[in-house]
This record gives C-alpha cells, structure tokens and sequence, in this order.
C-alpha cells in the first residue's frame, strides 16, 4: 500500500542513466523493487555501456475541493519509459471514482477531475494506474497505486447542535453563575488553517448574560436578578468560524433562559383590619369569611399558614388554610351566646411555611392582621340544664308518683315561659307523662323490670310564645328490680332411677332461675317439701352453688311395684321479700345395665317375652292397629245398616219400648195404647217375638213379682206424670214416657250368651227348657225347629 504525505510531489521520469533522490514524503510503487535499476558502465576494457529497462513513477496528488473553473481540473499525468510515442501503448485507471469522478487520456495518461469534488463528503482516493501494450494486451508495467487527496478550503459555516436551547436559573444568582453550555462544530478540516477554528459571541441578552467565546458557556452579568420583576429571558449566541476573523462564516442559536423562583417575599395582607359577623346560632365549623396574604412568589415558596396569635375570641373562632387557594378560612369553634359577648377581636398571622436561609435577612416572612366579629341575636330555643337524663325507678312505684324532673330555659333575654311534654312516639304505651308547667315525670301505668328494664322517652321543651322554638332532650329511665318473682327450675328435667341404684347414688343435678336481677347476684336453696322432709326413697343435696343433687336413700328399686315418683322441691331465693316456689320432679324407675345406662323405663315391657326382639314387637303393634281399624269399620258399616221395626202389631208387646212416630189423641184416646198391658205384666210373656224380622237386641226377661203386690200403679203413672207436666225440658207435644220396673234377681244368672246375633255359627238353645217356665217362651223361640216354623 502507498503512504500518503500532507504536502505536494510530482511524477517524474528520465530516459537517462542516473540516480533518482526522492523527498521523504515520495514513495516507488512499481511491486518488484518499485526503484529504478541502474546500469553503470563497466570500467573493464572494450566494453561499452548498455541501459537496462525501467519503471514508471508517481506520488500522491492534491486537488482544491469546490473548483469552479471554466475547464475540468488537471490532476497529472501518467507515463512509462516503455512509452515509444508511437501509440502501443494503452494507460487504464481504475479505483474510486475512475471513469466517472477521474478520467485519464489512455494515450498519453493525462489524468482530470471531471466533476467538482467535496472534501467534506470524501477526503481521499485511491486509484490505481496500469500501461498496456495494444498489440499483445499484455501489461509492460505492474499495476501501480496512488492517492488523491483533496485539499479543504473555508466552505461551512459553524452549526450548533440544537437549534434552540433552554435553561433555567434561580432568581437573585451572583455574577458569573453558569446558567447553560452551547456548543457548534464546523465541517472544515481543523488541521488545514483556521477554516474550524469556532469562536462564541452574544448578539442579543446584554447585559444580564455572557457568554465565554472558546467554551460556549453562558453565565450571569447582572447581580439580583429577580424573578417578580421578569422571568423570560431570551439570548442569541453566534458562532464565528476562521477564528471570528473577517471573512468568516458563523451560525446563530437561540437560547431561552427563565429564572425560578425563591422564597425572597414575605406575605402580606392588603388591609390591616377585617369585619365579619355571625348569628349566635351557627354551629361549630361554620365558615364566617375568608381573608388573604399576598405573596408575589410562587409554588411552596407562596404557601402560607394562617394561626390566631391572640385576642379574646381564640377559643370561640378557628382559622384554617385553604391549600388551593391560599387563603384562611375563619369558621366557628364553639357555640357563641349574644346574650353573653356580642364582640369578639383576633389577631391573625400569616406565616411562609418553606423559608430560603439564604434570605431571612430579608424576613421576617410572615405578617399580622386584626379581624372582628360581631355576634348577632336571635331567637334561640330552650336549652336543657343537661345533655341528657337518667332516671332509676322502682318498679313497685305506684302510679301518679314522680319519678324525676327536667329543667330547661329561653337563654334569650326575654326568657320566655316554657311548656314541657312527652314525644310520645318514644312512648307509645302513654307509661310516663309530665307536668307541662314544671317538667316533673311522673307515672301513669304499672312498670315491669322484667318486660321492660329501660324506657327510653323524649321530653320536649317548647316556647309558649314561639311554639316554631322547641329543644328535645333524652331521658333514660331505668327500672330498679324488686323481688317479685319466685324462682323455678330451669328447665324440666327427666329423671330416672336404675332398679338396680345404689343409696347414696346422685341421680340428677338441678338448677333454678330467676327473672329478677339481685344487685348482688342470685342464690338459691333447695329443700324438701315439709311433708316429704325425711323421704324414705331419695333426698336433696344443697351444692351451695344455685344447684342441688337428687340422691337415692335405698339400695333397688321396682318398676312393678312403683314405676314413678314424684319428688316435690322447694326452691327459695336470697332477696327481700324471699320468693320461693314448688317444683314437682318426676322420677321413673327404669332398666339400666351394669354401668349404669338406661334401657327400658316402660312398665308394660315387663310383660314381654325377654327373648322378643324389636321387629317382633312392631309386628305385633302392626297387628292391633289393623284389628282395630277392622273393628270401627265393622261398626261403622252396622250403623248405617237400616234399623226395621221390631213390632208391627199393636197386641205384640213386649217388655221392650218401642218408639212410634203416631201422635196419640190425648187422655180420652183409648185406642192408641192398651193401658191394660202395663196393668198386667204377665201379659207380656205371652207374647211372642216376629219371625219376620231379627231382632237387633236380645233383651233379658225376667219373672217378677206382679207389680200391683209392690206399688199402685195408677199412684205410680200419676206421679211421674206430674213430674213430666213440671218438667221445663219436657218436649211441648204429647209423647209416651217408659218406666221400667226391676224384680227379684233371676237364677239364670248372666245371659250374655244370648249375644249370639253376631255370629254366623248356629247355636245350641235347648238348655233354655231347663230354667224353668219363665223361659219357656225363649225356649220355643230358639229351641227348636218346630218354634222357628210357627
């Protein structure tokens, strides 16, 4: 490769013989020794000096960029000794831009620019040169290389990197503080003269900023610049080429410059004194008005604090600071009374809450104002001596007694009468009520601590003159208790005793409760009823802790001899007046197992097979059910059968009544009824039962004595026909009353096998044949066939 050197050469070549010294920046670049071969003559004797072959030759080129001549510029020229003039030969370029940048006379090697070349798009090019004879096409040199290099010259102007610049400096910043760095750079060759050689000047933003002219660096010229008086600052820097010598080329920038700011201002409130005023009724928190502190800086350095320094309203008023807005809110602290200070005065500080050290010289940062409210009156309605009330009550009190007292009053300075009542949507059952002149409560029905243990009520206060001006207030009303309730067993208990119990065996733990609530807590005590006080079966243990054991007094017990007990308890409390109640525990004998756990308290269990399981006995229950329900059934179905008449002729009169729907003709009707039949009973056994109808019941016939040997008859119908005409119940129609006369017992003793009807089977009746003649006429009814066929 061939070295390129910073100043200007020439080709050359020689057709003669003799040493070629070249300067330290030439270079040969033929590749086989690239120095030209030199041939001395011999000093021996008859020879004569011959010239060997040489090489060409060449350095590097320099060419001006922007050439603006007429004609293309002349670069050099090419050649070898090989070169006869005659035209053999033929010179080629090629490398960058051969052929379109650099063209060469292929004759006589004469090399041109052939376009207007740019140091700044390319610096340097390599070409390479090559002689070749025409006839052969061989080349008669080896292919050489050189360089062009092309020379700068002052064509850019300086260029900053941007096109606008921005910065930012605190206000009230001494001389000399660096606000921003701007830099241009210049596309010129900075080794060739002073064509890059940038120098900074200010064209616009005197006097507040300079700028250094080698660096670029732009600082403060004025001291206390501040910000309230301008912010923006706007400066233009130049940037000069050529050493900002004439005739050099420059480029400008723009650079905005704005000073932040800092806390160099205390607030100030624009007048020295503020009214407001407030209705003495405005609730604490209510906002009365707004004052402000001016302050000309911005962002925390403007923040202020507002506070109440003193004044006799600091404790009636409170100020607090808007953040938005920077202003104090005055609002209301606590409840303001016309009638007790009209005027209040305060002193407000405004404070800046972020201070700069750097300027308390100039402080101090905070300013004072006086504010004054005036209270103004109106009309208030009662206020209570109190928040609220408790009241406790016994709830033995009687009705119309007092209980308790309210008081409330106008605070106004007319102070109006006042009228008290009872909201009574806090009393719907009317319990309390209240003297409306005095605000004493008193009762109006009885109380129960156990119902109800609070009343909670609303008393109203209303102006008589002003009905729209009314306060309420609570009452609490709390119900003392009074021992009224005795005390029971908690719960009810089902108790069992093991046949097979031990004495002294605990078989059960109960407890009591009481509705009434002891200031000192319950106690209870357990005992005996006197009249079981030593009871031979079991006995009670006291635990002394509101609980008492049930204790067996015997070894064994029998379910078939006993199956329950029932202990009766008597359980007293610890109050005044003592309250104290029965309670009755039923304790059933039951079967247990060794360990103690029951299996079978029922009695009739007793007369079950022991071997019988539990399937066998739900079969047998299954069995009942069903005959049962066959039983009713069957009834049901034989009642709505329909009954026939047992007699149908009025000579077939039995001992049995028979109920006819004929009504009889009175007293003189002789013909309704024989009344012979009940003059002489014998009558009856001589009649005969219908063979055309089954009779539903077989009543008992039995042989008396006649009636008329034991009472008249007629006495006997006369008195309890009177009883019937003073009878109230007796039905207003004439109706048949029957009385029935009982004789000696019969020997034939029960007949209640003659309750044969139901049955389907026949019967033997022949034995009837055998009491006697008082059955006779049975025997021939179901004796025998020749009855049944009469």
């Amino acid at each position: 490769m061939m070295r390129t050197y910073s100043f200007l050469t020439v080709l050359l070549w020689s057709s003669m013989f003799h040493a070629i010294h070249m300067m330290p920046s030439q270079k040969r670049t033929n590749k086989h020794s690239h120095s030209e071969r030199i041939t001395t003559l011999s000093e021996n004797e008859g020879k004569t000096l011959r010239r060997t072959k040489r090489g060409w030759m060449w350095n590097q080129f320099f060419l001006l960029e922007e050439y603006t001549g007429p004609d293309t510029q002349y670069v050099g020229k090419l050649h070898t000794d090989q070169d006869k003039g005659d035209g053999n030969l033929k010179y080629i370029l090629t490398g960058d831009g051969a052929g379109s940048l650099f063209i060469i006379d292929e004759n006589t090697g004469d090399i041109h620019a052939a376009k207007k070349l740019d140091r700044e798009e390319k610096s340097l090019y390599v070409l390479r040169a090559k002689a070749i004879d025409r006839k052969t096409g061989r080349q008669v040199e080896p292919e050489s290389e050189f360089i062009i290099k092309i020379h700068d010259i002052n064509d850019n102007e300086p260029k900053f990197t941007k096109d606008m610049y921005t910065a930012s400096i605190p206000e009230m910043s001494g001389v000399g503080t660096s606000v921003i760095q701007v830099t241009a750079t210049d596309a010129d060759d900075a080794n060739y003269g002073n064509s890059a050689k940038v120098v900074y000047s200010i064209l616009q933003g005197q006097p507040y900023f300079s700028v250094d002219p080698e660096t670029g660096i732009i600082k403060t010229a004025l001291p206390d610049m501040s910000r309230e008086n301008r912010e923006q600052y706007q400066v233009v820097i130049q940037a000069k080429d050529m050493g900002g010598q004439m005739g050099g080329l420059s480029g400008t920038t723009t650079v905005n410059i704005t000073l932040t700011d800092v806390n160099d201002n205390p607030p100030r409130f624009p007048q020295s004194t503020y009214q407001f005023s407030s209705p003495e009724s405005a609730p604490p928190g209510t906002p009365l008005g707004r004052i402000k502190a001016n302050d000309p800086d911005v962002g925390e350095n403007a923040e202020i604090e507002y506070s109440i320094s003193n004044g006799d309203g600091s404790d009636m008023f409170d100020i607090v600071t808007d953040k938005d807005t920077q202003e104090g809110i005055i609002t209301v602290k606590k409840h303001l009374d016309f009638e007790n200070k009209m005027l209040y005065t305060l002193r407000v500080e405004a404070t800046n809450t972020h201070l700069d050290p750097r300027f308390l010289q100039l402080g101090p940062f905070k300013d004072m104002a006086l504010v004054k409210i005036s209270v103004e009156d109106i009309d208030e309605p009662p206020v209570f001596s109190r928040p609220w009330y408790l009241i406790d009550v016994d709830e033995d009190v009687k009705e119309g007694s007092v209980i308790g007292q309210v008081v409330a009053q106008d605070p106004d300075i007319t102070k109006n009468a006042i009228k008290y009542s009872v909201d009574r949507h806090t009393d719907l059952d009317r319990i309390f009520n209240i003297y409306s002149g005095n605000g004493s409560l008193f009762i109006s029905k009885p109380l129960d601590r156990e119902e109800t243990p609070w009343h909670n009520i609303t008393v109203i206060a209303t102006e008589i003159n002003n009905p729209k001006q009314s306060s309420q207030i609570p009452v609490f009303i709390r119900i003392l208790d009074i021992n009224d309730h005795a005390p029971e067993f908690d719960k009810y208990y089902e108790t069992f005793v093991c046949e097979n119990a031990k004495a002294g065996q605990l078989i059960q733990t109960v407890s009591a409760i009481d509705k009434d609530d002891p200031p000192r807590g319950h106690k209870f005590f357990f005992e005996l009823v006197p009249e079981f006080a030593v009871h031979p079966n079991f006995s009670i243990v006291d635990n002394k802790d509101n609980t008492a054991g049930i204790m067996t007094r015997r070894n064994g017990y029998s379910r078939s001899k006993m199956s329950t007990y029932l202990l009766p308890i008597i359980i007293f409390d610890n109050d005044y007046p003592i309250q104290s109640s029965t309670g009755t525990l039923t304790i059933r004998v039951c079967a247990c197992d060794s360990r103690g756990n029951m299996q079978s308290c029922s009695a009739e269990a007793l007369l079950l097979p022991a071997g019988l399981s539990t399937g066998a006995l739900i079969a047998i229950l299954l069995c009942i059910i069903i005959l049962l329900v066959l039983v009713v059934l069957f009834m049901a179905l034989k009642r709505q059968r329909k009954k026939e008449p047992l007699i149908i002729s009025k000579d077939d009169v039995r001992d049995n009544i028979v109920t006819y729907n004929d009504e009889g003709g009175g007293e003189e009707d002789t013909q309704a009824f024989d009344i012979g039949t009940l003059r002489n009973p014998e009558a009856r056994e001589e009649s005969k039962m219908r063979r055309d109808v089954i009779p539903e019941t077989i009543f008992q016939i039995r042989r008396t004595a006649p009636l008329w040997e034991n009472i008249d008859v007629q006495d006997f119908i006369h008195r309890r026909l009177k009883e019937n005409d003073l009878d109230p119940a007796a039905p207003p129609y004439d109706s048949l009353a029957t009385y029935a006369y009982e004789g000696n017992d019969s020997i034939a003793n029960s007949l209640s096998s003659l309750e044969s009807l139901t049955t389907e089977g026949n019967q033997d009746y022949d034995y009837l044949s055998d009491w006697g003649p008082r059955f006779k006429k049975l025997a021939d009814m179901y004796g025998g066939e020749d009855s049944d066929r009469d």
